[in-house]
């Protein structure tokens, strides 16, 4: 291939993502040169993160710079290689952005054996996702059998990999999805013991109906009013893992009237970002691996095909249309 597709942020939203703030652009391919590699993406992560790296606002990396290819996490083969540690035909997952190919000098590149997980899953149950939901749960939430804990977006490439882990632990898991479609997933096909429809209209008395005996930990991905409502039930001292916000991504309010519960029910609270935590992910890949391998750990693919197809996948994420982890299938 002597030239390949890329995505670039043209403009930084204002409200809603629109596809006129990316561009696709062709590029020539380029020459390797010592201690590098050349990668054929074959899948692109797409994920909430994204958004706030569209942003200026202050936050916990740098913004993603305007005419230059969209972060993003994917999997692909090498094609070429000019390093010591990586051969023609590695599998190897990365962070090389919203392109068909891409160099790398290895740095965050590692090899996956794909003999038992398809290469897809380390974008998701076995990748960034899963990591998130596995430190989140075991960092932070520690529950122990017996226990409720509530997740919201459940459906998702995170949530749905929290409850699984959660219902391993003995815990009693109540998940929030929107539409019955996802709930009936949530219930049936993962094993959560209760889900919520939030577009139901009903998320305060159905939470306090699958939550009988009150809530130990909270895994949050979405916050705004589904929070809210959720901490009312919480028991004393319970735990909140907070991943993500993404009621609020596109500027909605984040206000939360039940603010007191942190104080009354001295719950502990606590934001991560998981990349922060890399001396983790070893074991946490090996466990989530071998889960999947095994059958033990389900997880469920959105695929877009072509790189052209991103922004508006992606604007499909934030919107919720997506269904389990959203995936864009490259070549």
């Amino acid at each position: 291939m002597t030239s390949y597709q890329r995505i670039v942020l043209a403009a930084r939203p204002r409200g809603e993502v629109k596809a006129s703030d990316f561009r696709l652009e062709t590029v020539a391919a380029p020459e390797l040169a010592d201690g590098q590699v050349l990668v054929r993406n074959d899948y692109l992560s797409l994920d909430p993160y994204m958004r706030g790296r569209m942003s200026e606002a202050k936050s916990y990396a740098a913004p993603q710079a305007l005419n230059e290819t969209m972060i993003g996490g994917t999997v692909g083969q090498v094609v070429a290689s000019r390093h010591p540690k990586f051969a023609v035909g590695d599998a190897v997952v990365g962070v090389l952005g919203w392109a068909e190919m891409a160099v790398s000098d290895g740095t965050m590149l590692r090899k996956v054996d794909t003999s038992r997980v398809p290469l897809s899953a380390y974008l998701g149950a076995v990748g960034m996702p899963g990591m998130a939901a596995w430190y989140g749960l075991n960092q932070i939430m520690h529950p122990k059998a017996g226990e409720t804990v509530v997740v919201t977006a459940a459906s998702g490439a995170v949530g749905s990999v929290v409850g699984q882990l959660a219902k391993l632990r003995g815990c009693r898991v109540v998940g929030v999805a929107g539409g019955p479609q996802k709930c009936a997933y949530v219930a049936d096909e993962l094993g959560f013991d209760a889900c919520i429809d939030y577009q139901a209209g009903n998320v305060a008395a159905d939470l306090a109906a699958a939550t009988p005996h009150g809530i130990d930990a909270i895994f949050e991905n979405v916050g705004g009013p589904i929070f809210d409502a959720a901490l009312p039930r919480t028991n004393a001292f319970g735990r909140v893992a907070l991943c993500g916000l993404i009621a609020g991504y596109n500027g909605a309010d984040m206000s939360i009237k039940n603010f007191r519960f942190l104080l009354t029910s001295r719950l502990t609270l606590r934001g991560f970002i998981v990349t922060e935590h890399m001396e983790y992910w070893p074991q946490g890949l090996s466990e989530l691996g071998l889960l999947v391998a095994g059958g033990k750990l389900r997880y469920r693919e959105t695929i877009a095909s072509g790189l052209a197809a991103a922004p508006g996948a992606f604007i499909g994420l934030l919107q919720g249309k997506n269904f389990g982890k959203q995936l864009v299938k490259l070549g």
